[in-house]
């Protein structure tokens, strides 16, 4: 049955499904025509999640732009490899995952999941925005195979990430600050934010500052306390950074003007009016009916229900 317990799930959808298309093995010709891996997968993502965490709150976030024109004026190699051949294109998307996501779509709209984006912002910042939000309301579950949004966890909250890359949604890493303790030597979810910045990240197109890496950046962030007091203590001429070391961190100034608004999430995109509250009762059978016969997905689509609905039972 449902938690008595406020909860909100947040789904990252695109890290999911392109899980599913690369996790999910080809299945039969539906009758539609449309390859069905992907959104097999990701609906029985959403009965394994809702199954698990129990929420009463769940939204799937979106990418309404992948690549926001603000970040690649502040660093134009954000993303640049994952563009298409043809930029007009968007992402490089597999040509047999395509055709799923609007399908995706169509089963989170007939499953009452609201699909929730905005014009210019990443699937990241409306999960951001959302996990601000609900900050001490109610604990927050980030789903994601993304590490950039390890910045938003915080125990006092009760926001921590479900990490997929590993594991999976069956098994994945429960991120909290104990865990950024252990894995990266870091305190607290800013603090993961500051040292992404220092480290950089080759899968997203930034650069970081050259020589710094994870466990020098986790040394300088206790020793100063945040990027801001790294800044400070070079532009003081604080004798614990020298040689080599600030010669790399001035060398790389302009960058770091830059890159904290790069990786920072947004938490100000309008989407905070959407309501998130699973509903007493699925939304729309027939359509339901309709997506499974016409896609072949009766499976996941019932799980899914019956996860989220179990009342209907």
């Amino acid at each position: 049955m449902p938690s008595a317990t406020p909860r909100l799930l947040l789904l990252d959808s695109a890290s999911l499904y392109f899980r599913a298309f690369y996790g999910v093995p080809a299945r039969a010709e539906a009758p539609s025509g449309i390859p069905t891996n992907a959104v097999a997968g990701f609906v029985d993502m959403i009965a394994t999640l809702v199954g698990r965490y129990r929420p009463t709150h769940v939204a799937a976030c979106w990418d309404d732009d992948w690549r926001p024109q603000w970040r690649v004026d502040a660093i134009p190699t954000y993303k640049a490899h994952r563009v298409a051949e043809d930029a007009a294109e968007g992402e490089e998307v597999p040509d047999e995952l395509g055709p799923q996501v609007p399908v995706i779509a169509q089963c989170l709209e007939v499953l009452g999941v609201p699909k929730v984006g905005a014009a210019h912002y990443e699937a990241d910042d409306v999960i951001g925005t959302l996990a601000h939000h609900y900050r001490g309301v109610m604990p927050v579950d980030v789903v994601t195979g993304d590490r950039d949004l390890f910045q938003l966890v915080d125990d006092a909250s009760g926001t921590r990430v479900i990490y997929t890359a590993r594991g999976g949604v069956r098994d994945p890493d429960v991120v909290d600050q104990a865990y950024l303790r252990t894995k990266y030597d870091v305190p607290t979810g800013d603090a993961y934010a500051d040292m992404a910045v220092l480290r950089g990240d080759t899968s997203d197109g930034l650069p970081g500052v050259a020589g710094i890496g994870e466990k020098t950046a986790a040394r300088l962030i206790a020793t100063h306390g945040s990027l801001e007091g790294i800044r400070a203590a070079i532009a003081s001429g604080d004798p614990s950074i020298k040689g080599a070391q600030r010669a790399r961190l001035e060398a790389g100034s302009d960058y770091l003007d830059a890159a904290p608004r790069v990786v920072a999430v947004a938490r100000d995109v309008p989407v905070t009016d959407v309501d998130l509250t699973i509903g007493p009762e699925l939304p729309d059978p027939a359509g339901m009916s309709r997506l499974a016969l016409d896609h072949g997905i009766a499976g996941p689509l019932g799980r899914a229900a019956a996860a989220l609905y179990p009342q209907a039972d």
